[in-house]
């Protein structure tokens, strides 16, 4: 998976881009199941998402996913449109 590893807590500090294309159904799929595994499994997932600085990842556990956003823990939010890929 592409992207410098970072800490779920750095992810406020960068400035979201959109990825080269709309969220694919591979996408979202994977967007529910990370929802899953972080709910009832407590495990984590690899999010790679773009900035304005390239892209970036986190090993972080999903709490939920809305229409525009990926919640993490600590009020913390990834817009779907900026993520590239998902890794478990």
């Amino acid at each position: 998976m592409i992207g410098d590893l970072i800490e779920k807590e750095e992810i406020n500090t960068y400035e979201f881009l959109p990825a080269d294309l709309q969220p694919s159904e591979d996408i979202l799929n994977k967007l529910s199941y990370a929802q899953r595994l972080g709910n009832e499994f407590k495990s984590k997932a690899y999010i790679a998402f773009n900035t304005k600085d390239g892209i970036k990842k986190v090993s972080t556990t999903v709490w939920s996913v809305t229409e525009k956003y990926l919640q993490l823990k600590n009020n913390v939010h990834v817009p779907i449109r900026s993520i590239v890929d998902i890794d478990f």
